[in-house]
Formats: structure tokens, C-alpha cells, sequence
């Protein structure tokens, strides 16, 4: 009888499609419903009884069943990864803005990459140079030049300047050719060509003392083509009046006033003037800075 039974709850669980669960709970109640009639010696009272209890372990078997569906159709919840141990969630940490050492380094700005201020030039520079006086009378040009690469340790002969400059009994033609030939002993092509075509302007006046500022806070000496008259700082006379060529070495007050070599008498070899005579003095001409 034990077997019938036992054979009887597994074709019952096979032809259900219970969830293992509710068969086993099954199980176990018809296994302790039926406890009274295992023990009986009488087979047809066993058979009934059995009977109803078969029958009415198909209905607890249902409720059974159907219960163990209900749990499994809705999956119990799983700890998420992110809970505390209470089952209270967890809350992510909050990024600070001062986290680490590296994210502080990234907000400061690079020093090798932020923009630097010019410096600003002296007030007085004047170059140190080698003087000469110019051979010929007509060499001016090429004693200019001459004197003035020699502020960037740079010494050639007056001839073979005045062969580059064409210079010829005449004279040295213009600002232009001695800015030629000061960007081809220079390196970089530093010098440009200045005109002053009429009477100087104020602006004109600014502008080459500007000029004179950058190129001696450079170390490079200025060229300038002047006519006429013109009295230095110190009351002496200089008078070219088919014109003359003569190097601008130095500076003081801010490019106001400015240091002239002077190829044309060694006996006076430099001096002072303002920059304002300087401009009037290069009218019609120009100048290489």
C-alpha cells in the first residue's frame, strides 16, 4: 500500500505542471494526512480512505500549487550591491573638488604656457661699437654701416661695404640700400626702411623713437639718412647740405633723445641730439631700423 501511494503522488506530480515546490509541499501533506490509513489491515476501508484522500490532497495540492506559482511568478528581490547591511541603500560618494593632487595640478595654469608680458626696454641704452672715421670723403655710407655693425660684433672693411651698397663719388643713393645691406650681415632680416617724404610729423617723430627703443634694445644700431642742419644737445652745429649718412647707437629719456656716430670728423666722433631734430633732420630721406 506504501507503494501504490508513493506511486500514485508521483504520477500526480508529473501530470501537474506544479513548480517543484508545491509538489514537495504536497508531499508532505498527504504524507501526514494518510498516516492512519498506512497503518490499516482492512483493503477497503484503506481504499476509500485512500481515495478521499487522494482527492482531497488534489485540492491542497491546487492551493498548494497555486500559491508556490504566485511566489515564483513574482522573483523575490536580491540584495543590490549598493544596499548596507541594514537594507537601507547606500549612498554613492560625492565627488569633492579637491579629490586628489592631480585634478588640483590640471586647474592651475601651465607658467611655462601663460602668456607673459613684453618686458619693458630701459630707459638709456647706448651700444658698445667700434668707431671709424670714414676714408673718403664720399665713403659716409659705408662708414655708417660700417659703424653700426660693428655693435653686433660684426667688422667689415668700408670698401667692400661701399662695393655692396654701390656706393660712388656720389654719394650712397638711399635708406634702401643701406637697409639691403644691414639685412645681408644680419641675421634674420631685422632692419626695414623708414621714409619721412616731407616735413616730419608728430607721428612720423614717434615712430622713430620708437624704432630706436626697439632696435638698441635689441643690440642693433640704427642707420639714418639726413640733409641740412642740425644743432645738438650741446649747442654744436652739424651742416650737410647735399646729405650724409650717419649711425644712431644709443638712447636716454626714453628714446627723446638720441646717441649720433659721426663718420665725418673724428675730432667729434659722437653726440646728443633730440629726436625731434633728428626727424626734422631725415626729411625727404629716411632711415633703416
Amino acid at each position: 500500500m506504501k507503494h501504490h501511494l508513493k506511486r500514485q503522488l508521483r504520477r500526480l506530480a508529473t501530470e501537474r505542471p506544479y513548480q517543484i515546490i508545491a509538489g514537495s509541499a504536497a508531499a508532505l501533506v498527504l504524507v501526514g494526512g494518510t498516516g492512519a490509513a498506512l497503518t490499516a489491515t482492512d483493503d477497503a476501508p484503506v481504499r476509500q480512505e485512500n481515495t478521499a484522500t487522494v482527492a482531497e490532497l488534489g485540492a491542497r495540492l491546487g492551493d498548494t500549487a497555486g500559491r508556490g506559482e504566485a511566489r515564483v511568478a513574482v522573483p523575490t528581490p536580491s540584495a543590490s550591491p549598493s544596499a548596507s547591511p541594514t537594507g537601507s541603500p547606500t549612498a554613492s560618494p560625492a565627488a569633492s573638488p579637491s579629490a586628489s593632487p592631480s585634478a588640483k595640478a590640471a586647474a592651475k595654469a601651465d607658467p611655462d604656457t601663460t602668456p607673459k608680458a613684453k618686458p619693458k626696454p630701459p630707459s638709456s641704452r647706448t651700444l658698445d661699437y667700434d668707431y671709424q672715421a670714414q676714408t673718403t670723403y664720399y665713403y659716409c655710407g659705408p662708414a655708417a654701416v660700417r659703424n653700426a655693425l660693428s655693435a653686433t660684433g660684426i667688422e667689415r672693411s668700408q670698401d667692400t661695404l661701399a662695393v655692396a651698397l654701390g656706393t660712388t663719388e656720389s654719394g650712397t643713393n638711399s635708406a634702401e640700400d643701406t637697409t639691403r645691406v644691414l639685412n645681408q650681415q644680419v641675421k634674420g632680416d631685422p632692419y626695414r626702411t623708414h621714409e619721412i617724404p616731407g616735413a616730419a610729423t608728430s607721428g612720423q617723430t614717434k615712430a622713430l623713437q620708437a624704432d630706436v627703443v626697439e632696435a638698441i634694445s635689441a643690440g642693433r644700431a640704427v642707420v639714418a639718412n639726413v640733409a641740412g642742419d642740425a644743432t645738438d644737445t650741446a649747442g654744436g652745429w652739424h651742416s650737410f647740405p647735399g646729405g650724409h649718412y650717419i649711425a644712431v647707437v644709443g638712447y636716454k629719456n626714453d628714446g627723446r633723445t638720441v646717441r649720433i656716430a659721426d663718420s665725418a670728423d673724428p675730432s667729434l666722433p659722437s653726440y646728443w641730439v633730440t629726436t625731434v631734430d633728428l626727424a626734422n633732420w631725415m626729411s625727404t630721406r629716411g632711415y633703416s631700423a
